[in-house]
């Protein structure tokens, strides 16, 4: 692969929204604003044009102008509340392949994606929502009906030994810093001692790190008995976490990337805690690039 080009922060920092017009695509428009204003970001707000789309204008007899204005209302509606710059990019094509081909093109740093859980969504972020997270270029952060509020204050990071650590590092420094937030580095429970022994190391790496930063931190473990992810949950539930960040797993006999059932179960979970969620993809020596220059 290519060496990608050092970019500077101020040069490549955009938060892609996809939208559908629904109430939980709004959702992510207000929490990606809110996120981009902390991170003195712009937003790109993305509508793809398919055949769902098509057959809503046809049915309400609208013309394409249809989706501008709707775009251009996004627009003008956060650029007046947040005081943020927003773009609007509207495309024809499959939203499997539109989204992240955009995300790629203006090298989004960030892509909030609005969901409304895993069963029961609308066509653009039904259980599709886990297609397109896999296959981002970027980070993604998956909301539903929460606001963003003040920010993510308590933030939980589920540690396995499945995960590669680095690359996450870097956001978790970078989101604690920005927010002054409280981090809890929940370890998942091994009864084997070569896997309970590497969560030590990763857990210890990231730590270290942290302690140089100055960053508030602390480590809980999972008990020996009952899902993680559910004590994960319990614990986010508990703590009121405003979000948990985990990293996807490299597929190692194809392209792309998979998520743990604990994993895919966090991503949609019944309290709406918004996840964030990091693919160790090749392209992210271009986006870590400037996330470094960011926290140093």
């Amino acid at each position: 692969m290519e060496n990608l080009p050092k970019v500077k922060i101020k040069y490549n920092s955009i938060v892609m929204i996809p939208t559908d017009f629904s109430e939980a695509c709004n959702n992510a428009i207000h929490h990606g604003a809110g996120l981009a204003k902390s991170l003195n970001y712009s937003i790109c707000i993305l509508h793809v044009i398919n055949k769902q789309t098509k057959s809503m204008l046809k049915k309400e007899n609208l013309t394409l102008e249809y989706i501008n204005d709707r775009l251009n209302q996004y627009k003008e509606e956060h650029e007046k509340e947040f005081g943020i710059k927003v773009e609007t990019i509207a495309r024809e094509g499959s939203i499997f392949s539109v989204i992240n081909e955009v995300a790629t093109e203006i090298k989004a740093n960030l892509m909030v994606l609005g969901t409304h859980g895993k069963q029961g969504m609308q066509h653009l972020f039904g259980s599709y929502a886990l297609r397109v997270v896999l296959d981002s270029p970027c980070p993604v952060v998956v909301v539903q009906k929460r606001s963003f509020g003040n920010g993510y204050h308590d933030i939980v990071i589920p540690i396995t030994n499945e995960h590669e650590t680095r690359q996450n590092i870097d956001w978790i420094l970078l989101m604690a810093q920005l927010f002054n937030s409280k981090v809890t580095f929940f370890q998942a429970f091994y009864n084997d001692p070569d896997q309970d022994k590497r969560i030590g190391f990763i857990t210890n790496h990231i730590t270290r790190i942290l302690d140089e930063k100055q960053v508030q931190y602390k480590t809980l473990r999972a008990e020996k008995s009952g899902d993680f992810e559910n004590q994960v949950l319990a614990y986010a539930v508990k703590s009121r976490t405003e979000l948990v960040m985990f990293m996807t797993i490299p597929h190692v006999d194809v392209p792309g990337f998979s998520v743990s059932t604990w994993a895919e179960t966090l991503m949609f979970n019944e309290a709406e805690i918004p996840v964030m969620c990091i693919n160790p993809t090749e392209l992210g020596n271009y986006y870590y690039e400037w996330l470094t220059l960011a926290i140093s």
